[in-house]
Order: structure tokens, then C-alpha cells, then sequence
């Protein structure tokens, strides 16, 4: 066995790694660039070496720099994570001359899989079900329109390099086909140094489920069951979950043992896993196979009880697998939500800066549930532009789906995250969706239930009126507070009045608050008395309580003029008056928001890559205006409606904060 591993990587798959060599007694080596220099992973780490400038291309992406670092530290083997060099067949190929174990399969299966023009024909060499496609390699966007015309629209473009949805475009017309050949050649370019393009058919309706497959170099192939990752946005995974709710075992075993096929067919060694797309009839289509660790990984570890990244270090060690196939078993259920740094509210587009508050749920380990979080931040730390905006994979397993989703609401309720923009709301608001929870779900789900965007969640009535208890309670508690404050300095006790107005948004709750033994009681307008008990003080940014025998978990905070409450993917103001203040705030004029109609703005911190129109051109509703990069992924800045441009304030190359202004209109 190893002494002591490298980790050719960064964020929370080299924490992932590092927690696994610790327990096998490894030491491990961190690599950093200068954005990373106070990173998690570094701090966990035995040893750290600094590998470079913060663009991953000068850093992360450099196989010599890793090589050197190597060198430097004696490490006997590399783990490579997921994405950056984990698939790059000349890395396995260095590291081998180097005489350094590569934690992965052998550069052949890298180069065979990694290639998705390649890897689909042996798919289907080695009787694996594929998708129709064009697997040639396409010329220019001219040659891409051809090709999908006879295809047949929609059509999916992608990167024959790519993968964790970079390069990546559905086109369902002429004109979508040239535009997203030419943004997923940039996007490959960019994060692969692979620009070839290949094009398969859509298929409408589609669930995207993978096989877990690990390998040994003894000859023994299993798989782990499978993942359903169908909560996707722009083709990036949001949400996965295992088992999938809706194979049957017939499926599961067919997916299963083509998968192992395809890994034997390619002396495949280690942990990979092998993605397909399933329609509505169970019938399934190899879409490509990814020779590394997944993300989604942890989901799997938790229904079958089996450490993947232990299996890989043991593999690349020379051991043999301590398992057949008979032997893995399928215990309960377990969700993956991934927590990312965009901003739901401004069509989920990448966000920066410093973690001003980061408190993850409580892990837990007990036979019933478990709660896991897997991270490569910290409180204080900055989410900088140069990597991917994922922040942590929040995990749970329970005995059954529905049980696995009510412990996911509950984390996901006591996950506090401030300084940025993030996606906690939107993963509350599909965990509690009545299609998810169904599981009647599509690689479409979000497209569909969210065609406008994610705009927040409107409480249930009941549910606001439980919210509306829980401000009232706190109002309470701080009059309460007031009163007994006063009362010890003027040697007598104010009185707290009884009857208030509850504000959320534009709803109000005419209530009576009784202060009680155990916290208060809250009477709405129409008699309904419910109870509110919890040690809740003011201060504290989680407010957990029993609201008439609900158990609740809000976010609070403090602004002027009352308290913003976060519950389930709403986001509320909640303001208590009395009735004679409620009664003069109705007269109160509504402070409009500035008129921002005639400005193109950056809706992310972003590079400009292009700028599409000129001073003086006239443009047309829905035409390309400009391109802004953040995170690895180009977004192109269209106009809603026919106008002029009067004036460019930016220029190609410029890094732009939010709300920056691009250009303006007559």
C-alpha cells in the first residue's frame, strides 16, 4: 500500500480524498494555485505545493507543474479527482514514466472512453445499446446544420473531450445548431484543449440514470447500481439520487452488465461510471462512459456501504476487489443535492465573492438517517470566478425515497450560507415539488416546471399562516424582552399588548399573541390558535420551534423595519405592527425601482469574450448582443425587444461585476 498520495486537484473532491488516505493511514500532498493558497483542501493536508497562477489553465491544467510537485514531495500515486487532468490520457502516460501509480484506469481505457466519437463505437462493438448520432468529426456550423438536418432536430452538440456539461447545446433549429457549434468548440477549447465536436439525436423526454461500474486488475468487473441524475439545468446535474424510482431490477440488471461489458471490452481497472439516457418504455441508450470519479459519487457509497475512493486507491495498489457481484446489496435511499454559488433569482447565473456565513447542517451516521456534506470551503473563504461554483454536495440516506427526501428538506432548511448568491431555495423548492416527489421526473423537470426561471415559492396558506406565528412569536419574545428590561430600571412592568398585524410580503395576519410557558400562543383572525415552542432568542440566525405540532426550521434575519424569513425556497419580509401602525402604513406611497429598460447589464461577474453590435446598429428582439465567460461556461446577452445601441461602455476582455453596464439603448 501507498505511504503517501497526491491530489491533483482542488475543492471538495481533494477534502473527499484526503479523509479517505487519512483513515487508511496515507498522508496526502495538496496542490494549490495562488487563488487557492488558503483553501480547505490545503489546510487538511499533510503537505501543500504551489503549482501557479489562478487561471487553471496556467495552474491545475499544467502537467508538468504537477510532475514537479511529485518530485518535490516523493509521492508514490496521484489522485486525480474529476475534471481538470483526470481524464487526460498523456497525465496517466507521465505519471507512468515517472513510475507513479495513476489512482484511475489505464491511459488506453482514458483515451477509448474519453473520446466520445471513439467510446460510442466500441459501445457498440461490445453490444452496448447507443444513441443515433453523426460520430465524424464536423468541419464548421455549416457542416453542424447539415449534419443535424439529417439527423433530424432536436439535436444534442457536444464536445468530444467534454464533460460535467461543458460544451454542451441542445439545438432544436438552423439556427440554434450553427450558434451552439460555435459556443461548444469555445467552451471545449477552453476547459478541455479539445475543440472537436460530435452530434447524436435528443431524445424527447428522457430520464439520465448511470451504472456505478469498479473494476480490478485480477479480472473482476461489478457494478453498483445505478444513480438517476434527471434534475438537470443546462445539462449540469442539480440533483441525484439512488436507486433510481424508476427502474425496475430486469432494467437495473441489463444496465448493469452492459456496462461491465463495455469496461471489460476496454480492460477498464478502477471506479467509472457508465451514463445513459432511458425513455419512457425502460428502453436505455449508452451516452458515454467517464473514467474517473463522479461527483455524484457519495449517493452510492451510501446505499451500498462501500468507500469508492478506498476501492480505487486499493486497485491502483494492485489489490483485488473483496466483493462479487452477489455480494453488493441495495440498502434504502439517498439524495445528492449540489449547493452552487448562482443566483436562482437572476436565472441561476454564477456568483463570487466571500463566505460571510457558512454553517452546514450537523452530519450524522445512525441506522435510521444520515446526514453527509461533502465541501472544499469554509467560513470566510472566497468563491472566486476561475472554477466551477460548486460548493458542496449535501447528502442523506433513509430506509425509503420519501424518508430520504423529508431528511434532505430538514438539512437543506438548517444549511446557512450568506455573502453570495446561491441555489439553497431552489433545491427546497424541488425537494417539496409534487412531480419530484412523485418521481414522475425527466432530464427536462426544471425547463418545464421553471420555463421562466426560478422567481421563489409562494407559501401554502397554512404555511404562511405558521410563518406568520413564528414572527409574531419573535416579536414577542422581543417585547417581551423590552418590558422586563424597562420594568428593571423604572421598577415597574410595561405591558405587552396582545393584538398585532402580521406583514409577509403583501398578505397581512390580524393575530393575538399570548406569551406562555413554553414560548407563546398565536390566535389568527378566524380563532385558530397555534402554539409556537422553541428556545429561540434574538440573534440567532436559525429559528427552530414547533409550530402547532409542525417542526419548522427558518432562516432569520434582522433588516430594517423587521425580519427576512427563508422557509422551503420563500423568501419573506416579515413586519409586525400594531393596528394603528398598520393602519397609517397603508398610506404609505410604494417606492417604485429604478428604470433600468434602456441598459444591457452584466448579470454575473464575468469576462467579456465578444461583443456582437456596434454604436449606431439597430438591433432585433432576441439578437445576440454579447458573450460573457464566468465559471467555464459562456452565456450570450441577447436584446429583449428592438431598440438602437447609443453607447458600448465595455470592451472585449474586460472582467465586469454584477450589474456592471455593457451598453446602452436610445
Amino acid at each position: 500500500m501507498f505511504d503517501k498520495i497526491l491530489i491533483a486537484n482542488r475543492g471538495e473532491i481533494a477534502c473527499r480524498v484526503i479523509k479517505t488516505a487519512r483513515k487508511m493511514g496515507i498522508k496526502t500532498i495538496a496542490v494549490h494555485s495562488e487563488a487557492d493558497r488558503r483553501a480547505l483542501h490545503v489546510q487538511m493536508a499533510d503537505e501543500a505545493v504551489f503549482i501557479g497562477p489562478a487561471p487553471a489553465s496556467q495552474s491545475y491544467l499544467v502537467i508538468d507543474r504537477i510532475l514537479d510537485a511529485i518530485r518535490r514531495t516523493g509521492a508514490q500515486a496521484v489522485h486525480p479527482g474529476y475534471g481538470f487532468l483526470s481524464e487526460n490520457r498523456k497525465f496517466a502516460e507521465a505519471l507512468a514514466a515517472e513510475g507513479v501509480a495513476f489512482i484511475g484506469p489505464p491511459a488506453s481505457a482514458i483515451e477509448a472512453m474519453g473520446d466520445k466519437i471513439t467510446s460510442k463505437k466500441l459501445a457498440a462493438e461490445a453490444g452496448v445499446s447507443t444513441v443515433p448520432g453523426y460520430m465524424g468529426l464536423i468541419s464548421d456550423a455549416e457542416e453542424a446544420v447539415k449534419i443535424s438536418r439529417e439527423i433530424g432536430y432536436p439535436v444534442m452538440i457536444k464536445a468530444s473531450a467534454g464533460g460535467g456539461g461543458k460544451g454542451m447545446r441542445i439545438a432544436w433549429n438552423d439556427t440554434e445548431a450553427r450558434e451552439g457549434f460555435q459556443s461548444s468548440k469555445n467552451e471545449a477549447a477552453s476547459s478541455f484543449g479539445d475543440d472537436r465536436i460530435f452530434i447524436e439525436k435528443f431524445v424527447t423526454q428522457p430520464r439520465h440514470i448511470e451504472i456505478q461500474v469498479l473494476a480490478d486488475s485480477h479480472g473482476n468487473t461489478v457494478y453498483l447500481h445505478e444513480r438517476e441524475c434527471s434534475i438537470q439545468r443546462r445539462n449540469q446535474k442539480v440533483i441525484e439520487e439512488a436507486p433510481s424510482p424508476f427502474l425496475d431490477e430486469a432494467t437495473r440488471k441489463a444496465m448493469g452488465e452492459q456496462a461491465c461489458a463495455l469496461a471489460q471490452a476496454v480492460g477498464y481497472t478502477s471506479a467509472g461510471t457508465v451514463e445513459f439516457i432511458v425513455d419512457g418504455d425502460r428502453n436505455f441508450y449508452f451516452l458515454e462512459m467517464n473514467t474517473r470519479l463522479q461527483v455524484e459519487h457519495p449517493v452510492t457509497e451510501l446505499i451500498t456501504g462501500i468507500d469508492l475512493v478506498e476501492q480505487m486507491i486499493r486497485v491502483a495498489a494492485g489489490e483485488a476487489l473483496p466483493f462479487a457481484q452477489d455480494d453488493i446489496a441495495l440498502n434504502g435511499w439517498a439524495m445528492e443535492s449540489r449547493l452552487y454559488a448562482e443566483d436562482p433569482y437572476r436565472n441561476f447565473l454564477p456568483s463570487t465573492g466571500r463566505l460571510t456565513r457558512y454553517r452546514p447542517p450537523t452530519e450524522v451516521a445512525e441506522p435510521a438517517r444520515a446526514v453527509r456534506n461533502d465541501t472544499g470551503v469554509h467560513e470566510g473563504g472566497e468563491i472566486s470566478m476561475f472554477y466551477d461554483p460548486m460548493i458542496a454536495k449535501l447528502c442523506t440516506w433513509a430506509p425509503d425515497r420519501a424518508a430520504a427526501i423529508e431528511e434532505m428538506r430538514g438539512a437543506l432548511d438548517a444549511f446557512e450560507l450568506e455573502g453570495i448568491g446561491h441555489n439553497l431555495p431552489f433545491l427546497s423548492a424541488v425537494m417539496d415539488h409534487p412531480r419530484f416527489v412523485s418521481g414522475e421526473i425527466t432530464t427536462a423537470f426544471i425547463a418545464e416546471e421553471y420555463p421562466e426561471g426560478f422567481a421563489g415559492v409562494t407559501p401554502e396558506p397554512e404555511t404562511l399562516r405558521r410563518l406568520a406565528a413564528v414572527a409574531g412569536h419573535m416579536k414577542m419574545i422581543k417585547e417581551a424582552r423590552a418590558a422586563r428590561i424597562s420594568g428593571a430600571m423604572a421598577n415597574h412592568r410595561r405591558r405587552v399588548e396582545p393584538d398585532w398585524v402580521v406583514f409577509l410580503g403583501r398578505q397581512s395576519f390580524p393575530v393575538q399573541i399570548v406569551e406562555t410557558a413554553e414560548g407563546t400562543s398565536v390566535t389568527l383572525e378566524d380563532g385558530t390558535t397555534l402554539d409556537v415552542r422553541t428556545d429561540w432568542t434574538p440573534g440567532q440566525t436559525l429559528l427552530r420551534a414547533d409550530v402547532g405540532g409542525v417542526p419548522m426550521i427558518v432562516k432569520v434575519e434582522f433588516v430594517r423595519g423587521g425580519a427576512r424569513l427563508r422557509y422551503r425556497g420563500a423568501d419573506l419580509k416579515a413586519v409586525v405592527r400594531s393596528p394603528r401602525q398598520a393602519e397609517l402604513a397603508a398610506l404609505m406611497p410604494e417606492k417604485l425601482p429604478p428604470d433600468t429598460s434602456r441598459l444591457l447589464l452584466c448579470p454575473m461577474p464575468g469576462l467579456v469574450v465578444a461583443l456582437h453590435v456596434a454604436e449606431g446598429d439597430e438591433v432585433f428582439e432576441g439578437q445576440p448582443l454579447a458573450t460573457v465567460e464566468a465559471m467555464k461556461m459562456e452565456n450570450i446577452l441577447r436584446a429583449e425587444r428592438k431598440g438602437t445601441v447609443a453607447a458600448i461602455r465595455a470592451q472585449a476582455g474586460a472582467s465586469l461585476a454584477v450589474d456592471d453596464v455593457i451598453m446602452e439603448f436610445e
